[in-house]
């Protein structure tokens, strides 16, 4: 009867199946005894209308590529990744269609993942928007070890020399041209001296330093005594 007893049992008084020893909530048995899975439950019209309905309506939506700025946000059509999730992110796959495919994922698995696959190449785009940057540097071989800062810098593209002999090609360096230009104070650069503290010497490298100018109030009775 323990076998038969399985097959006729009585569906009336359903148990969760996980708090049993049987293992069947590992293997899609629902409460009702019916295996459920993700093939059959997209058979149902109900659950595939819903499936295609909730992913159409996400793939459809509006895809753009924001940067934070000063004052609140702006687009970057511009961006390396614009293309790949406005556009079509794989030779096989639109951006509508891809993004279906996460969500109809997402609502039949519980979770949607995309690969990122690389091929190990850098590539240079000539639209790309310059970043400025600050740049923390010491000569070598200066007795004196100054370091210095340039702000708001920026790179021209490396232009890169080469000596071709018969037997290979030597790269021999890249060139860039840096620019400085001013903050909005006129501050273009810093650097160390003899008088600098040895915290602000050490720290250099740690942030960008940026002078602030110090005043020391002196009372009235100190000022008139010391005149």
């Amino acid at each position: 009867m323990g076998i038969f007893s399985g097959l006729f049992r009585s569906r009336d008084k359903p148990t969760n199946s996980y708090d049993s020893p049987s293992y069947s909530y590992f293997f899609g048995r629902s409460n009702s005894g019916k295996r459920v899975s993700d093939r059959t439950a997209m058979q149902h019209t109900v659950v595939y209308a819903c499936v295609r309905v909730l992913s159409e309506a996400i793939a459809q939506l509006p895809l753009h590529i924001y940067q934070y700025t000063e004052n609140g946000k702006e687009r970057v059509p511009k961006h390396p990744l614009y293309f790949l999730l406005h556009d079509q992110p794989n030779p096989e796959m639109t951006s509508f269609v891809f993004r279906e495919v996460l969500m109809s994922h997402l609502l039949i698995y519980g979770n949607a993942y995309a690969q990122i696959i690389r091929n190990g190449v850098l590539v240079e785009r000539n639209d790309a928007e310059l970043e400025e940057f600050a740049l923390l540097f010491e000569f070598e071989g200066d007795k004196n070890k100054i370091r210095h800062v340039l702000y708001r810098c920026s790179a021209s593209r490396p232009a890169t020399e080469s000596a071709t002999t018969e037997d290979e090609t030597e790269v021999k360096t890249e060139t860039l041209s840096l620019k400085a230009t001013a903050l909005p104070d006129g501050l273009v650069k810093s650097k160390t001296c003899e008088n600098t503290d040895e915290t602000t010497y050490n720290n250099w490298y740690k942030n960008v330093y940026i002078p602030v100018t110090t005043a020391t109030a002196k009372s009235a009775s100190s000022a008139k005594s010391a005149s």
